[in-house]
């Protein structure tokens, strides 16, 4: 089987094998990923990427590229929510990535997804998708779906 490349199509990614220590090690780094951000630790957070991640917020289509980008996503995000929360509801890990379905949960602060601050307590469950790099050995950053409407209805 020909080594997986972070750049092949969905078919090809299919068919990844998934060996147990490719489990853990994708599990580890999401791990790491996790307690970087519950830190507030950039740098932990960028070490945990390839340097051809992408950020997205799909529902806005909003992108951040590269290292540059997912810090100024992350300064951004951390800006809007200061207090934000992540109370994890299903995780899926496979050869392919992270699948991560968590509730949201903090007060909207600053601008964020063209959203201008409103200081109201924001409860919405997201899902983020974390595409594994298995060039690079880490994530290809991540893309971030929540329903739009139900976000701006709490927001007021």
């Amino acid at each position: 089987m020909p080594m997986p490349k972070a750049n092949s199509t969905i078919r090809e990614r299919l068919a990844w094998e998934v060996t147990p220590a490719l489990y853990d090690e994708i599990r580890s780094l999401w791990i790491a990923h996790s307690k970087a951000e519950d830190a507030r630790d950039l740098d932990g957070l960028i070490a945990t990427l390839a340097e051809t991640c992408v950020y997205e917020i799909v529902p806005t289509g909003q992108r951040w590229q590269g290292h540059d980008g997912a810090r100024s996503f992350y300064l951004s995000f951390l800006s809007a929510f200061p207090d934000v929360h992540f109370d994890l509801q299903d995780i899926v890990i496979g050869p392919q990535g992270v699948i991560e379905v968590t509730r949201m949960i903090g007060t909207h602060r600053g601008l964020w997804a063209g959203l201008p601050a409103t200081g109201q307590r924001v409860d919405t469950l997201i899902v983020i998708h974390f595409p594994w790099n298995p060039d690079a050995r880490k994530f290809d950053g991540e893309r971030v779906y929540f329903d739009r409407s139900a976000l701006e209805s709490q927001l007021g």
